[in-house]
């Protein structure tokens, strides 16, 4: 499964002897290695684009003696590249012996494998096809007379990785993300709109049979079409309304106001210099009130074609699913092994890195909230004076992210529990720690998409890594909506 490079580096690391400590029988050590290969096609206004591939390997080596940890990386996976970094990271646990505030337990002994569910893979479909498919979609992107410019893009990733332990630990896991993007921007005058399918949502783990599951082929001529209606209509209403939030804008509220707050290591204060902190305190797990009754949000690692699933994370920790945020009250945060251990507060298996010259870091994975009971007619019959808000377009939030506020592509009024004309430009406005107690509809199973994000940033130095998220159609109380921003 693994390429044989893996198999001649894990043997070189083994025959530096990385259990021969200098401090003592207490030494402990892990290799994991990274393997990503990577193409980028895209045509735009017609024209293709060079296809951009890349392939990114190397090793992150980890070792923690004396009560110290300390890890070192390196894309040189001869014995002399690894010994180097074996050195270096010995040399940074001995440094950090009496400061270390990490997890000084031994790593996992998990063993065990994963692989992304894959029925077309990526390289079986010759690159001439490929582009086809993307030259038809930029055709109908293109073809409405007030498109000025419009662009069909598709981003593979296949990563290869292996985690050896000291403890017998042996993992092995193959990803395949596929990430479809579609764009296309209208203009009349001194009004531009533009509508996206695709980048922000509509990603999925597996190969090219994923394009129909998410709708890709059908989708551009909406697209177009959408782009040049916003420019003729109406700026989004101001004032409190109720609103109904697509999935796909789902994904941004779940996100920012739910999945950042919840991660362990802000909670504990690791990320204040650069991402930020948490409105979330140790002491709120197991009776904060985080949402209505109708809130449930969990870690689940297991959806197949989700973004961000697997079945061990970078720590080695087998990943099982768990309920984060049930009826309500909040019971656990996305922390792995070792901010469990320093915080005493109950996590998941989330400890990730972006690839092999980073050290795994408590992310976002698979983070969905469940379904309810609630049709879209439901939810929207529900509505005396508000509107429905797809796609996001922009984002902002406090460092504690807590006070938010967000816009997305285009909006719909809702009157009288009945779907009305289309708006451009709306936004709307909210504190996480209030916002969630305002739901008062979740869409059924019909109304779940399952989609993510493949830029999520967080550490220093910076990680983009790729998160899941499965959501219904929700239908929220009482927000500030305003527009023509």
């Amino acid at each position: 499964m693994i390429a044989s490079v893996f198999d001649a580096a894990e043997q070189a690391f083994l025959d530096l002897g990385p259990d021969g400590s200098r401090d003592g029988s207490d030494a402990h050590w892990s290799l994991r290695l990274v393997d990503d290969a990577q193409e980028v096609l895209c045509v735009r206004r017609g024209v293709v684009l060079p296809p951009a591939s890349s392939r990114d390997a190397g090793a992150m080596i980890t070792v923690g003696e004396s009560g110290g940890g300390g890890y070192a990386a390196t894309c040189d996976l001869s014995p002399a590249g690894l010994r180097s970094a074996l050195d270096a990271a010995r040399a940074w646990a001995r440094l950090a012996a009496g400061r270390w505030t990490g997890d000084a337990t031994p790593p996992s002994a998990a063993r065990g494998a994963y692989r992304s569910p894959c029925l077309t893979p990526w390289e079986s479909v010759p690159l001439a096809d490929r582009l086809d498919r993307l030259r038809r979609a930029a055709e109908a992107l293109g073809a409405p007379e007030r498109v000025v410019d419009w662009e069909a893009q598709l981003w593979h990733t296949r990563r290869l990785s292996r985690l050896v332990t000291s403890t017998g630990g042996r993992i092995e896991q193959e990803h395949r993300w596929l990430v479809p993007m579609l764009r296309a921007t209208a203009n009349d005058g001194g009004e531009t709109q533009t509508r996206t399918f695709g980048g922000h949502a509509r990603v999925r783990q597996g190969g090219l049979e994923q394009l129909e599951a998410t709708g890709f082929d059908a989708a551009p001529a909406r697209i177009a079409e959408e782009a040049c209606a916003l420019l003729d209509a109406p700026d989004c209403p101001s004032g409190r309304m109720d609103v109904v939030l697509a999935p796909d804008q789902m994904v941004l509220q779940i996100h920012e106001s739910i999945g950042h707050p919840l991660e362990l290591d802000r909670i504990l204060g690791d990320e204040r210099n650069y991402a930020g902190t948490s409105f979330v305190r140790p002491e709120m797990f197991g009776s904060y009130r985080y949402g209505s009754e109708l809130l449930d949000v969990t870690f689940t690692p297991d959806r197949a074609g989700e973004f961000a699933s697997y079945a061990f994370d970078d720590e080695g920790t087998p990943a099982e699913r768990a309920h984060l945020i049930r009826n309500g009250i909040l019971l656990r945060g996305l922390g792995g092994a070792t901010s469990q251990a320093r915080s005493g507060l109950p996590g998941v298996a989330s400890t990730r890195a972006s690839g092999w010259s980073r050290p795994p870091i408590d992310r976002m994975a698979n983070l969905d909230l469940e379904p309810g009971a609630s049709s879209f007619a439901d939810l929207v019959a529900g509505v005396e004076r508000g509107v429905y808000l797809e796609t996001n377009c922009s984002w902002s939030i406090d460092d504690a992210r807590n006070k938010f506020q967000f816009g997305c592509e285009r909006g719909r009024l809702i009157r009288n529990g009945e779907l009305g004309p289309v708006v451009r430009k709306p936004n709307y406005r909210g504190l996480s720690a209030t916002f969630w107690r305002s739901l008062t509809g979740v869409g059924d199973a019909a109304t779940v998409e399952v989609l993510g994000t493949p830029w999520c940033g967080k550490g220093e130095p910076n990680q983009l890594i790729r998160v899941g998220h499965a959501a219904p159609a929700c239908r929220f109380a009482d927000v500030e909506v305003f527009g023509g921003a």
